[in-house]
Protein backbone atom coordinates (compact mmCIF):
# COMPACT_ATOMS: atom_id res chain seq x y z
CA UNK A 1 0.00 0.00 0.00
CA UNK A 2 1.25 3.10 -0.88
CA UNK A 3 0.25 6.68 0.41
CA UNK A 4 0.26 9.79 -2.12
CA UNK A 5 1.00 12.89 -0.20
CA UNK A 6 -0.58 15.89 -2.00
CA UNK A 7 -0.38 19.60 -1.04
CA UNK A 8 -2.54 22.16 -1.94
CA UNK A 9 -2.26 26.01 -1.21
CA UNK A 10 -5.22 28.24 -0.55
CA UNK A 11 -5.18 32.31 -2.05
CA UNK A 12 -6.50 34.20 0.37
CA UNK A 13 -9.56 36.29 -0.64
CA UNK A 14 -7.63 39.57 -0.17
CA UNK A 15 -4.19 40.11 0.52
CA UNK A 16 -4.84 43.20 3.49
CA UNK A 17 -7.32 45.29 5.09
CA UNK A 18 -9.36 47.37 2.98
CA UNK A 19 -8.30 50.69 3.84
CA UNK A 20 -4.58 49.62 3.41
CA UNK A 21 -5.34 48.47 -0.07
CA UNK A 22 -7.30 51.58 -1.06
CA UNK A 23 -3.59 53.02 -0.16
CA UNK A 24 -1.26 50.86 -1.15
CA UNK A 25 -2.92 48.27 -3.98
CA UNK A 26 -3.93 44.44 -3.49
CA UNK A 27 -0.67 43.46 -2.23
CA UNK A 28 0.71 42.17 1.18
CA UNK A 29 1.18 45.12 3.61
CA UNK A 30 3.60 45.55 6.36
CA UNK A 31 3.09 45.44 10.00
CA UNK A 32 4.24 49.41 9.90
CA UNK A 33 1.56 50.07 7.14
CA UNK A 34 -1.19 48.12 8.70
CA UNK A 35 -0.52 50.08 12.03
CA UNK A 36 0.31 53.67 10.40
CA UNK A 37 -1.68 54.67 7.40
CA UNK A 38 -5.65 56.12 7.67
CA UNK A 39 -6.29 54.44 11.20
CA UNK A 40 -6.96 58.04 12.99
CA UNK A 41 -10.37 59.13 13.01
CA UNK A 42 -11.03 62.10 10.38
CA UNK A 43 -14.90 62.27 10.13
CA UNK A 44 -18.29 61.91 12.15
CA UNK A 45 -16.56 63.55 16.14
CA UNK A 46 -19.29 63.88 18.91
CA UNK A 47 -17.73 66.50 20.22
CA UNK A 48 -15.32 69.78 19.54
CA UNK A 49 -12.15 70.23 21.81
CA UNK A 50 -13.62 72.45 24.87
CA UNK A 51 -10.28 73.87 25.39
CA UNK A 52 -10.29 74.55 21.87
CA UNK A 53 -13.86 74.66 20.45
CA UNK A 54 -12.86 75.88 16.80
CA UNK A 55 -10.97 72.87 16.20
CA UNK A 56 -11.95 69.62 15.54
CA UNK A 57 -10.32 66.25 17.94
CA UNK A 58 -7.89 65.48 14.56
CA UNK A 59 -7.10 69.45 12.72
CA UNK A 60 -4.83 69.76 10.38
CA UNK A 61 -4.80 73.58 11.09
CA UNK A 62 -3.29 73.12 14.33
CA UNK A 63 0.24 73.87 12.41
CA UNK A 64 0.47 77.14 9.57
CA UNK A 65 2.44 73.82 7.09
CA UNK A 66 0.04 72.85 4.63
CA UNK A 67 0.15 69.27 3.03
CA UNK A 68 -1.70 67.55 0.25
CA UNK A 69 -1.27 64.15 1.77
CA UNK A 70 -0.39 64.11 5.72
CA UNK A 71 0.45 60.56 5.77
CA UNK A 72 3.53 61.44 3.18
CA UNK A 73 5.68 62.18 6.67
CA UNK A 74 6.17 58.08 6.91
CA UNK A 75 8.88 57.19 9.24
CA UNK A 76 12.08 55.80 7.68
CA UNK A 77 12.45 53.74 10.24
CA UNK A 78 9.56 51.69 9.73
CA UNK A 79 8.73 52.27 13.70
CA UNK A 80 5.50 51.36 15.39
CA UNK A 81 5.11 50.30 18.68
CA UNK A 82 6.46 46.33 18.98
CA UNK A 83 9.22 47.76 16.55
CA UNK A 84 10.07 50.98 18.74
CA UNK A 85 10.13 48.91 21.93
CA UNK A 86 11.98 46.66 20.70
CA UNK A 87 15.16 48.68 19.22
CA UNK A 88 14.83 50.85 22.13
CA UNK A 89 14.80 48.20 24.50
CA UNK A 90 18.40 46.51 23.01
CA UNK A 91 19.80 50.83 23.55
CA UNK A 92 18.19 50.44 27.31
CA UNK A 93 19.87 46.94 27.84
CA UNK A 94 23.65 48.59 26.94
CA UNK A 95 22.96 51.56 28.88
CA UNK A 96 21.87 50.12 32.09
CA UNK A 97 25.30 47.37 31.88
CA UNK A 98 26.82 50.96 31.10
CA UNK A 99 25.76 52.13 34.43
CA UNK A 100 26.33 49.06 36.37
CA UNK A 101 29.93 49.17 35.23
CA UNK A 102 30.41 52.95 36.20
CA UNK A 103 28.76 52.77 39.64
CA UNK A 104 30.31 48.93 40.35
CA UNK A 105 33.51 50.29 39.39
CA UNK A 106 33.18 52.79 41.16
CA UNK A 107 34.80 55.18 38.67
CA UNK A 108 33.01 58.30 39.84
CA UNK A 109 36.00 58.48 42.28
CA UNK A 110 38.29 59.03 39.49
CA UNK A 111 36.81 62.16 38.88
CA UNK A 112 38.89 65.50 40.12
CA UNK A 113 35.99 67.66 42.84
CA UNK A 114 36.65 70.50 39.83
CA UNK A 115 35.47 68.56 36.72
CA UNK A 116 32.33 66.97 39.21
CA UNK A 117 31.51 70.95 39.45
CA UNK A 118 31.83 70.86 36.11
CA UNK A 119 29.57 68.30 35.13
CA UNK A 120 26.88 69.51 37.68
CA UNK A 121 26.83 73.19 36.30
CA UNK A 122 27.09 72.53 33.07
CA UNK A 123 25.20 69.56 31.96
CA UNK A 124 23.42 68.19 34.42
CA UNK A 125 20.41 71.43 34.01
CA UNK A 126 20.23 69.83 30.79
CA UNK A 127 17.76 67.46 32.21
CA UNK A 128 15.23 70.20 32.39
CA UNK A 129 16.00 70.89 28.80
CA UNK A 130 15.33 67.55 27.74
CA UNK A 131 11.89 67.33 29.65
CA UNK A 132 10.68 70.41 27.22
CA UNK A 133 11.25 68.57 24.27
CA UNK A 134 9.63 65.36 25.50
CA UNK A 135 6.78 68.38 25.95
CA UNK A 136 7.68 69.53 22.17
CA UNK A 137 7.09 66.36 21.20
CA UNK A 138 4.30 65.67 23.21
CA UNK A 139 2.60 68.94 21.08
CA UNK A 140 3.07 66.85 18.01
CA UNK A 141 1.48 64.13 19.25
CA UNK A 142 -1.46 65.72 20.12
CA UNK A 143 -1.88 68.06 17.66
CA UNK A 144 -0.09 66.50 14.52
CA UNK A 145 -2.52 64.91 11.75
CA UNK A 146 -1.81 61.71 10.62
CA UNK A 147 -0.88 58.86 12.21
CA UNK A 148 2.66 58.27 10.54
CA UNK A 149 3.72 61.87 12.39
CA UNK A 150 1.83 61.84 15.98
CA UNK A 151 2.98 58.10 16.55
CA UNK A 152 6.60 58.89 15.75
CA UNK A 153 6.24 62.11 17.54
CA UNK A 154 5.04 59.95 21.07
CA UNK A 155 8.17 57.69 20.67
CA UNK A 156 10.50 61.01 20.55
CA UNK A 157 8.99 62.11 23.58
CA UNK A 158 9.48 59.14 25.43
CA UNK A 159 12.95 59.05 24.40
CA UNK A 160 13.44 62.74 25.76
CA UNK A 161 12.15 61.22 29.06
CA UNK A 162 14.63 58.57 29.14
CA UNK A 163 17.12 60.73 28.43
CA UNK A 164 16.13 63.54 31.00
CA UNK A 165 15.97 60.18 33.64
CA UNK A 166 19.86 59.47 32.36
CA UNK A 167 21.15 62.74 32.98
CA UNK A 168 19.56 62.67 36.38
CA UNK A 169 20.98 59.46 36.92
CA UNK A 170 24.17 60.76 35.94
CA UNK A 171 24.15 63.23 38.80
CA UNK A 172 23.47 60.68 41.38
CA UNK A 173 26.37 58.41 40.10
CA UNK A 174 28.37 61.41 41.06
CA UNK A 175 27.19 62.17 44.35
CA UNK A 176 26.25 59.20 45.79
CA UNK A 177 22.91 59.04 45.35
CA UNK A 178 21.85 61.46 47.77
CA UNK A 179 20.68 64.03 44.91
CA UNK A 180 22.79 66.99 46.02
CA UNK A 181 23.78 67.03 42.36
CA UNK A 182 20.82 67.34 40.81
CA UNK A 183 19.78 70.52 43.89
CA UNK A 184 23.00 72.17 42.80
CA UNK A 185 21.87 71.84 38.91
CA UNK A 186 17.98 73.11 39.56
CA UNK A 187 19.97 75.74 41.41
CA UNK A 188 22.20 76.99 38.97
CA UNK A 189 19.40 76.22 36.00
CA UNK A 190 17.24 78.82 38.34
CA UNK A 191 19.86 81.66 38.54
CA UNK A 192 23.18 80.84 36.78
CA UNK A 193 22.71 84.23 34.44
CA UNK A 194 24.35 81.68 31.77
CA UNK A 195 21.70 79.48 32.04
CA UNK A 196 18.87 81.90 31.42
CA UNK A 197 18.77 82.77 27.96
CA UNK A 198 18.27 78.68 27.41
CA UNK A 199 15.96 78.29 30.31
CA UNK A 200 13.76 81.25 28.73
CA UNK A 201 13.41 79.84 24.99
CA UNK A 202 12.56 76.57 26.97
CA UNK A 203 9.64 78.28 28.62
CA UNK A 204 8.60 80.27 26.06
CA UNK A 205 8.71 77.99 23.13
CA UNK A 206 5.86 75.95 25.55
CA UNK A 207 3.45 78.78 24.75
CA UNK A 208 3.88 77.58 21.32
CA UNK A 209 0.65 76.82 19.05
CA UNK A 210 1.93 75.58 16.12
CA UNK A 211 3.64 72.11 16.35
CA UNK A 212 5.36 71.93 13.80
CA UNK A 213 7.24 75.27 14.49
CA UNK A 214 8.14 73.56 17.85
CA UNK A 215 9.50 70.14 15.51
CA UNK A 216 11.66 72.46 13.75
CA UNK A 217 12.98 74.04 17.09
CA UNK A 218 13.32 70.80 18.55
CA UNK A 219 14.61 68.16 15.95
CA UNK A 220 16.75 71.05 13.56
CA UNK A 221 17.91 73.64 15.86
CA UNK A 222 18.36 72.78 19.38
CA UNK A 223 18.96 69.46 18.74
CA UNK A 224 22.31 70.45 16.39
CA UNK A 225 23.52 72.34 18.71
CA UNK A 226 22.93 69.71 21.49
CA UNK A 227 24.92 67.25 19.58
CA UNK A 228 27.50 69.56 18.35
CA UNK A 229 28.20 71.13 21.47
CA UNK A 230 27.27 69.17 24.48
CA UNK A 231 28.08 65.86 22.98
CA UNK A 232 30.87 66.84 20.69
CA UNK A 233 32.87 69.91 22.40
CA UNK A 234 31.73 69.60 25.90
CA UNK A 235 32.68 65.21 25.47
CA UNK A 236 36.06 66.04 24.49
CA UNK A 237 36.34 68.70 27.17
CA UNK A 238 35.66 65.83 29.38
CA UNK A 239 38.01 64.06 27.77
CA UNK A 240 40.91 66.18 28.05
CA UNK A 241 40.20 66.37 31.67
CA UNK A 242 40.42 63.15 33.15
CA UNK A 243 36.27 62.50 32.83
CA UNK A 244 36.72 60.00 29.44
CA UNK A 245 34.22 57.36 31.76
CA UNK A 246 31.61 59.74 31.38
CA UNK A 247 31.23 59.18 28.09
CA UNK A 248 29.97 55.58 28.69
CA UNK A 249 26.87 56.93 30.75
CA UNK A 250 25.53 59.26 27.43
CA UNK A 251 25.76 57.05 24.68
CA UNK A 252 22.28 56.54 25.30
CA UNK A 253 21.51 60.08 24.31
CA UNK A 254 23.81 60.57 21.82
CA UNK A 255 22.57 57.02 19.80
CA UNK A 256 19.08 58.53 20.70
CA UNK A 257 19.67 61.68 18.90
CA UNK A 258 21.62 60.22 16.10
CA UNK A 259 18.19 57.78 15.35
CA UNK A 260 15.74 60.44 15.76
CA UNK A 261 17.71 62.45 12.93
CA UNK A 262 17.04 59.47 10.74
CA UNK A 263 13.43 60.29 11.21
CA UNK A 264 13.34 64.21 11.16
CA UNK A 265 15.54 64.98 9.03
CA UNK A 266 13.64 63.29 5.64
CA UNK A 267 10.00 64.87 7.73
CA UNK A 268 11.76 68.00 7.45
CA UNK A 269 12.60 67.19 3.72
CA UNK A 270 9.27 66.64 2.99
CA UNK A 271 7.62 69.39 4.13
CA UNK A 272 10.03 72.00 2.50
CA UNK A 273 9.72 70.23 -0.81
CA UNK A 274 5.48 70.28 -0.86
CA UNK A 275 5.26 73.04 -1.85
CA UNK A 276 6.97 77.29 -1.91
CA UNK A 277 4.75 78.63 0.69
CA UNK A 278 5.83 75.58 3.01
CA UNK A 279 9.36 76.06 2.24
CA UNK A 280 9.19 79.71 3.03
CA UNK A 281 7.17 79.28 5.93
CA UNK A 282 9.69 76.97 7.28
CA UNK A 283 12.42 79.64 6.18
CA UNK A 284 10.35 82.41 8.08
CA UNK A 285 10.50 80.50 11.11
CA UNK A 286 14.25 79.73 10.90
CA UNK A 287 15.13 83.55 11.06
CA UNK A 288 12.78 83.80 14.17
CA UNK A 289 14.29 80.66 15.81
CA UNK A 290 17.85 80.47 14.91
CA UNK A 291 18.92 83.97 16.48
CA UNK A 292 17.03 83.21 20.02
CA UNK A 293 18.77 79.18 19.93
CA UNK A 294 22.37 80.60 18.90
CA UNK A 295 21.96 83.28 21.92
CA UNK A 296 20.71 80.77 24.71
CA UNK A 297 23.50 78.01 23.50
CA UNK A 298 26.28 80.83 23.31
CA UNK A 299 25.93 81.65 26.84
CA UNK A 300 26.08 78.61 27.49
CA UNK A 301 29.35 77.66 26.04
CA UNK A 302 30.67 80.57 27.79
CA UNK A 303 30.31 78.85 30.98
CA UNK A 304 31.03 75.51 29.49
CA UNK A 305 33.24 75.76 27.25
CA UNK A 306 35.03 79.49 28.24
CA UNK A 307 34.14 80.07 24.71
CA UNK A 308 31.01 81.45 23.20
CA UNK A 309 31.66 80.44 20.02
CA UNK A 310 28.96 77.54 18.43
CA UNK A 311 30.58 77.27 14.90
CA UNK A 312 30.22 73.93 14.74
CA UNK A 313 26.73 73.49 15.98
CA UNK A 314 25.86 76.52 13.28
CA UNK A 315 27.37 74.30 10.54
CA UNK A 316 25.60 71.49 11.38
CA UNK A 317 22.12 72.88 10.81
CA UNK A 318 23.05 74.74 7.77
CA UNK A 319 23.85 71.77 6.41
CA UNK A 320 20.98 69.85 7.62
CA UNK A 321 18.96 72.87 6.22
CA UNK A 322 19.96 72.96 2.76
CA UNK A 323 19.48 68.83 2.87
CA UNK A 324 16.50 69.63 3.50
CA UNK A 325 15.95 72.02 0.56
CA UNK A 326 15.56 75.82 2.68
CA UNK A 327 17.86 78.40 1.55
CA UNK A 328 21.04 78.37 2.98
CA UNK A 329 21.32 79.79 6.73
CA UNK A 330 23.63 82.40 6.99
CA UNK A 331 25.08 83.19 10.89
CA UNK A 332 23.04 84.84 12.92
CA UNK A 333 23.48 88.46 14.24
Amino acid sequence: MTLEIKTSSLEPIRQTYAYIERRFGGKPATRYQEVSFDVQGAANFHYRPLWKPDKTLNDHTHTALQMQDWYAFKDPRQFYYGAYVQHRARLQDSAESNYAFFEKRGLAANISAEVKRKIITCFLPFRYVEQTANLHMMSGSAYGYGTVITQACIFAAMDRLGMAQYISRIGLLLDGNTGESLQQAKEVWMHDPAWQPLRQLCEQSLTEQDWFKLYLLQNLLIDSLMQALVYGQFDQWLVDHGARDVAMLTEFMQDCLADLRKWSDPVLKLAAAESEANKALLQHWMAELLPQAQHAFSAWAALALNDSAIEPGLAAIAERSRKAGFAPIEKAA
